[in-house]
């Protein structure tokens, strides 16, 4: 995964070839930042910077840094999955909810 991280804020990496440098874009923000650099640590330098200045202009405006996320969402599933994952569940004494959730952390942390 081309993923580069400061502090608790991650970007995504990306190699643009119409300029030949790379672009991060940082996740989870409430708007949008993103950075160039030719190499890792000019990357790593922009990435510090563009993320100063968007926290700064946020806090001049009042507004917070980052998007809220409710926690939920949709997903949509092959329904023999679906039945796999209700007798896994069932099997293990847990609701779907909390086997999925736990299997989404496990997949989150091992990469």
């Amino acid at each position: 995964m081309n993923m580069m991280t400061f502090k608790d804020y991650k970007a995504k990496i990306e190699y643009d070839s119409d300029i030949d440098m790379f672009r991060g874009e940082i996740l989870g923000l409430n708007g949008g930042a993103d950075f160039y650099g030719e190499t890792p640590a000019e990357l790593r330098r922009e990435f510090k910077k563009s993320l100063e200045t968007f926290l700064e202009v946020c806090k001049e405006k009042g507004i917070s840094p980052k998007k809220q996320y409710s926690g939920k969402f949709n997903l949509r599933i092959p329904p023999k999955l679906h039945s796999d994952i209700v007798a896994i569940a069932t099997t293990e004494q847990k609701s779907i909810n909390q086997w999925v959730a736990e299997k989404l952390e496990q997949s989150v942390h091992a990469s």
